[in-house]
C-alpha cells in the first residue's frame, strides 16, 4: 500500500493516535464554540499535541485562542492548519471538529519522520475562519514566516483536491433614523428599516446585471424594536462573493450603493463597518500538492468522482495560498444531499464515517508533506520561496 518507509512510518503514526484523534473530533463537537470565543477548543488541541512531544505555543498572531505545535529542526517547514470555531445554532456543521482532528494526526504522523526528512512541522491552531479572518490576522502578525508549504483537508459531501473557492467580504450596514409613535406622529420619524428594505429591493435589481460569478446574500439582524414605534435603527449583514479579489472590489460599491439609495430615500443615516478582518481571497492552488494529495488520497482508499465545479465557498485559507504554496482538498462523506451549513450535516461530522475520513485525511496530508520533501524539484521550489504573490509590503488582500 506504501511505498516508503517514512510513509510507512507517518501512516503508523496517525493510526495509534488515531482513538485520540477521534476523541478530539467527539470533544470539539459537543462543545461548539463560535469565532474567537473557541477557549476550550483551542485547549483540547494544543494539549493533545503537547502529549504528543510538540513545542506548543499558545495566543500567537495576537489572537488568544490561537496556537503553534512545533516539532523537528529541518530546513523545509510544512504548516498544517486546525480550524475550530463552529456556526451559530448550528453547531459544527462545517466539520471543524473533524479539520482540527486531521491536523493534529499529520502532525503526529510527520512528527515520526521529521527529522530524517529535513522537515520541521508546524501544526497552527487558527480562530475564526467562519467569517473572522483569524489566519488573515496571524499572518499579518508574522505567524506564518517562515513556513515553505501549507494545507489543511475539510470534509464536504464530496471527495475533492481541489476546493472551489470565491473571493468574499462582509458589511454590517446599520441605519440611523429616528424614532416615533407609528400611528400618532409616524410623520415625524425616519424609518431605518425602510432604507433596508429599498436596499433590498436596489440588490434584487442589481442581481440581473452582476458580472458571471459574483454573488450577494445576507440576513436583516436587526429591524426595530416594536411595530408600533418607526424604527430608529435596523441593521444587514451581507456577504459578496466574486471570482477573485480584482472583481470583489470591483462589486463592493455596488452593493454600498443600494444601502447608500435607501439612506437617501428615507433620510437615514448609514454606517458601513466590515464583520471580518480583510477580504477572503480566492485560492491559488499549488498543482504539485494537489496531485501528490490526491494520489496519496487515493493510496489510503479514498474515491474520488467526477463532479462539476460549480459551487463554490469562501476561505481564509485561500489567503495563505497568495503567499505560500497551498492546498485546501475536501475529504468526502457521502452525505449528499446534505452540505455544509446545514444541521444535517453537523450530524454526518460525528459519526463513523467521519472518524474515519479525519484518520485518511490525516494520513494523506501526512504522506503529502513526505512528497513534498523527497521530490528533489518541489523541495527546492519551496525552499525557494515559490508563491502566487510578488512579494510586495502590503498584503493583496487589503
Amino acid at each position: 500500500m506504501v511505498t516508503t518507509r517514512e510513509k510507512e512510518a507517518a501512516r503508523q503514526g496517525v493510526a495509534a493516535a488515531a482513538d485520540g484523534l477521534v476523541a478530539v473530533s467527539h470533544e470539539l463537537w459537543d462543545h461548539p464554540e463560535l469565532a474567537f470565543e473557541e477557549v476550550h477548543s483551542a485547549e483540547v488541541c494544543s494539549d493533545a499535541l503537547d502529549r504528543a512531544g510538540f513545542d506548543v505555543t499558545n495566543a500567537i498572531g495576537g489572537l488568544e485562542t490561537s496556537f503553534v505545535a512545533e516539532h523537528g529542526t529541518g530546513d523545509l517547514v510544512v504548516g498544517i492548519c486546525a480550524e475550530y470555531d463552529a456556526l451559530p445554532d448550528i453547531g459544527h456543521a462545517c466539520g471543524h471538529n473533524m479539520i482540527a482532528a486531521s491536523a493534529i494526526g499529520a502532525g503526529i504522523g510527520l512528527a515520526q519522520v521529521a527529522d530524517d526528512l529535513g522537515i520541521t512541522v508546524r501544526v497552527y491552531g487558527t480562530p475564526a475562519e467562519e467569517g473572522g479572518g483569524g489566519k488573515i490576522l496571524m499572518a499579518e502578525q508574522g505567524a506564518f514566516d517562515g513556513v515553505h508549504l501549507a494545507m489543511m483537508v475539510h470534509p464536504s459531501p464530496f471527495e475533492s483536491d481541489v476546493f472551489p473557492t470565491l473571493a468574499s467580504s462582509k458589511c454590517c450596514y446599520r441605519l440611523h433614523g429616528k424614532n416615533a409613535h407609528a400611528s400618532l406622529a409616524p410623520n415625524l420619524g425616519v424609518n431605518a428599516a425602510d432604507a433596508i428594505t429599498i436596499a433590498q429591493v436596489a440588490m434584487g435589481l442589481l442581481r440581473q446585471h452582476l458580472e458571471p460569478g459574483d454573488q450577494i446574500h445576507g440576513i436583516v439582524t436587526r429591524g426595530g424594536e416594536a411595530p408600533n414605534v418607526v424604527p430608529a435603527l435596523a441593521e444587514a449583514k451581507y456577504v459578496m462573493r466574486a471570482p477573485t479579489l480584482e472583481a470583489l472590489k470591483e462589486l463592493e460599491p455596488r452593493v454600498h450603493r443600494c444601502f447608500e439609495a435607501g439612506a437617501l430615500a428615507t433620510g437615514a443615516m448609514l454606517e458601513i463597518e466590515s464583520f471580518s478582518h480583510g477580504r477572503y481571497s480566492e485560492f491559488v492552488h499549488d498543482d504539485a500538492l494537489a496531485k501528490a494529495y490526491r494520489a496519496n488520497a487515493e493510496q489510503v482508499g479514498r474515491v474520488f468522482k467526477p463532479r462539476e465545479r460549480g459551487a463554490a465557498g469562501s476561505t481564509d485559507m485561500a489567503n495563505l495560498s497568495l503567499i505560500m504554496p497551498a492546498i485546501h482538498p475536501s475529504i468526502g462523506l457521502d452525505c449528499a444531499p446534505h452540505v455544509n451549513h446545514q444541521p444535517e450535516f453537523a450530524a454526518h461530522c460525528r459519526t463513523g464515517e467521519a472518524d474515519k475520513a479525519l484518520v485518511d485525511g490525516a494520513t494523506a496530508m501526512a504522506w503529502t508533506c513526505i512528497d513534498a520533501a523527497t521530490d528533489p524539484e518541489m523541495r527546492e521550489r519551496f525552499l525557494q520561496g515559490d508563491t502566487a504573490y510578488g512579494g510586495r509590503a502590503d498584503y493583496p488582500w487589503t
